[in-house]
């Protein structure tokens, strides 16, 4: 696998954590941010595939009304 270097500034409470685990996991401090980031991206690639799918629905018509939801909202129990 081929790979890159990113350099990113983050803050130094978050610096402290990443050290913090780095040394209770015995694990590489990059180790952990490349879990983090691709946990991240696969995160964000779900969000946007909803949304998109969202937008999809709302271009064929297929959502609900404002109307509908107040009623629905109303009829939950306290």
């Amino acid at each position: 696998m081929n790979t890159r270097v990113v350099t990113a500034h983050i803050p130094v409470e978050l610096a402290d954590q990443l050290d913090e685990i780095s040394s209770r996991l015995d694990r590489p401090k990059g180790w952990i941010v490349k879990q983090a980031l691709v946990s991240w991206v696969e995160l964000e690639a779900r969000r946007h595939a909803m949304v998109m799918e969202a937008l999809a629905d709302a271009d064929e018509g297929r959502v609900v009304s404002h109307a509908d939801i107040k009623a629905w909202v109303n009829g939950l129990p306290e």
